[in-house]
């Protein structure tokens, strides 16, 4: 007579981390690979990315982080929700209509790069003075990244350069803008970043 079969029902380890981040970008790409090497570097924080595939306007991307928190509120004081916009040709009237929906909670933010998200990575590298439009980030870029084509090479971003490109940034953001770098060549990632890997 053959043996019945047992069945097994085994728990799922659920991870716990100290925050989990919620990020709403305009790319489909580069900015959901950069925030997914964020996740491998580091175990305490977990990074969900909500990227763009066909709109990547600024109300589209609001839009994005509203449903998903209508779905999937944030239920710990720690958790946080951020929008990650680059400046380029983007209006200060939609610019400001993130920026009043940053400011509605403690845990919400909005961090723009101007001209774009690869000035931001461009800080891992240099102290990109002098790249000012999204064509010359490009360049600079693939400099250091010589295969990039909107994407990114996961072993080029470290937790050294990382570290790196948040003073730079931050150097290049004095005084302290409240709302969106007006500037081209600043960024305010790193305030999203720092909120990643502060203690």
């Amino acid at each position: 007579m053959p043996r019945s079969r047992r069945h097994f029902s085994r728990a799922r380890g659920q991870r716990r981390y100290r925050k989990f981040l919620v990020v709403a970008v305009e790319g489909a790409k580069t900015e959901p690979q950069y925030f997914g090497v964020i996740n491998k570097l580091q175990k305490e924080v977990h990074i969900h990315c909500l990227g763009n595939k066909t709109d990547s306007s600024p109300p589209q991307v609001l839009k994005n982080i509203e449903t998903y928190l209508s779905n999937n509120p944030l239920t710990r004081k720690a958790d946080e929700a951020w929008l990650v916009i680059d400046k380029d040709q983007w209006t200060e009237e939609q610019l400001n209509q993130l920026h009043q929906w940053a400011i509605t909670k403690e845990n919400y933010g909005l961090s723009v790069s101007n001209p774009n998200f690869e000035y931001w990575l461009l800080l891992h590298f240099e102290e990109g003075r002098g790249a000012n439009n999204s064509r010359i980030c490009s360049y600079r870029l693939k400099q250091h990244l010589p295969y990039y084509d909107k994407g990114i090479n996961s072993k080029m971003i470290t937790l050294e350069n990382i570290k790196e490109a948040v003073q730079r940034a931050k150097a290049g953001d004095m005084p302290q803008c409240v709302d969106w770098p007006r500037t081209p060549g600043s960024t305010t990632v790193y305030k999203l970043v720092e909120k990643i890997y502060e203690k």
